[in-house]
């Protein structure tokens, strides 16, 4: 009978954001880094599903755990996707400049860089992420502000090494809970 009320294991939501974050970033850094890949519906539908929703669930249930790292981080990088694609979507009228782009992208740096020092003490692989993904933001910034294209295609080879490790730390902690040991080092 008592065991009927023992709570029950709660899910580590980390790999689903980290997944829906990295999966999302590689897709968007191979146009970002020089149009390999166009800025078309399957990238905008996984901004919207895989690197907003996934992410704004992966956040949720952070919160349920009591991480509010991972909250801010997961909720507030949907939020991100979920603006990016409205901002892209080719509605008329509604994308913004190079010039607002290049400050919302800086300010996204600005938010990232404070998440990255908070990283310093955990998992190494975790501080790849938000230390590539500060120099992704700060590039692309730079790029839109200054309106050079190279600068951009900069930004997305860096994006690119930054959802490539996001996806390996999501896999390292898949692998490890599963198999109840480190198999990936992270």
């Amino acid at each position: 009978m008592a065991d009927e009320y023992k709570p029950t294991k709660m899910a580590n939501p980390a790999p689903l954001g980290l997944l829906g974050f990295g999966m999302t970033t590689v897709l968007l850094s191979l146009h970002n880094a020089g149009g390999i890949l166009a800025l078309d519906w399957v990238t905008l539908s996984m901004g919207v599903f895989v690197g907003g929703i996934a992410q704004i669930v992966a956040g949720i249930m952070e919160y349920r755990n009591g991480n509010t790292f991972g909250t801010v981080a997961f909720t507030l990088y949907g939020l991100f996707w979920m603006t990016f694609v409205t901002t892209h979507a080719g509605i008329e009228g509604m994308s913004g400049s190079p010039e607002t782009l290049g400050v919302w992208l800086f300010l996204w740096g600005v938010l990232t860089l404070f998440l990255l020092m908070g990283t310093l003490n955990g998992r190494r692989s975790t501080t790849v992420v938000f230390a590539t993904l500060t120099v992704t933001f700060f590039l692309l910034s730079a790029g839109n502000l200054a309106g050079v294209d190279a600068i951009v295609t900069a930004g997305g080879v860096v994006g690119l090494v930054c959802g490539a490790s996001a996806m390996y730390t999501a896999f390292a902690e898949i692998l490890a809970e599963q198999h109840g040991k480190e198999t990936l080092p992270f």
